[in-house]
């Protein structure tokens, strides 16, 4: 279990919030708009009214003693910064920063900002990539070359081995796992046989992972 700060109950901050209690960490939130805070008195054991932009607010939470402070403020940039700052100041162990564009990651990257992440952009890239091919179920971006994808086998699979296939070499994919409905079984063996309607978890490049679910 971590200790968790969230402040800023935007969109993204509430919804961060909330998994991050339903994970079973230790969650506070704080927002300067007492209404705001209000809607989540019965959600969270503390909630609190503050413009953390302060000073004195910051200190007065004991930051240093968070696992991971996040800055999920809406658009108010400027007050991002602020915050970002004033949290490192008074000894906050990780925080991260929500941005929107290159430009405001650098800068709260500069001021002390130990990881930056732009919620929006990674959503609308995760959707595009998904709705590029009628055939990928999810994708996670692992690195600039490399993301890990959910695909179905091709139909005539069924009831091959993942030796008889030679995926690896044919494809230029890794198999991580195979998805049966909600049934995850990983690592595969060259003597699993495919089933009709699996899924597999794929490591691999974009190209590589398109042009096999284009002959599905």
């Amino acid at each position: 279990m971590k200790s968790v700060l969230v402040i800023g109950m935007s969109r993204f901050g509430r919804h961060l919030a909330h998994k991050m209690k339903a994970l079973g960490n230790d969650v506070m939130v704080i927002d300067k708009d007492k209404h705001v805070i209000q809607q989540y008195l019965s959600s969270f054991a503390d909630a609190e009214i503050g413009d953390c932009t302060n000073a004195t607010v910051v200190e007065s939470l004991g930051v240093e003693n968070f696992d991971i402070c996040f800055v999920a403020i809406g658009d108010d940039f400027q007050s991002s910064l602020v915050v970002t700052s004033l949290l490192k100041e008074y000894g906050a162990k990780h925080v991260i920063s929500k941005a929107k564009r290159d430009i405001q990651a650098d800068l709260l990257r500069k001021i002390g900002a130990d990881e930056v992440v732009y919620p929006e952009r990674e959503m609308a890239e995760k959707l595009a990539v998904r709705c590029n091919s009628r055939n990928i179920f999810d994708y996670i971006e692992l690195t600039k070359d490399y993301s890990l994808y959910e695909i179905p086998i091709l139909p005539q699979w069924a009831g091959q081995t993942v030796g008889e296939l030679n995926i690896r070499r044919k494809y230029k994919l890794n198999i991580v796992a195979v998805k049966q409905k909600n049934d995850l079984k990983p690592l595969p063996g060259a003597d699993y046989a495919f089933q009709s309607g699996d899924h597999m978890l794929v490591l691999g490049r974009a190209a590589d992972v398109f042009k096999l679910t284009a002959k599905s």
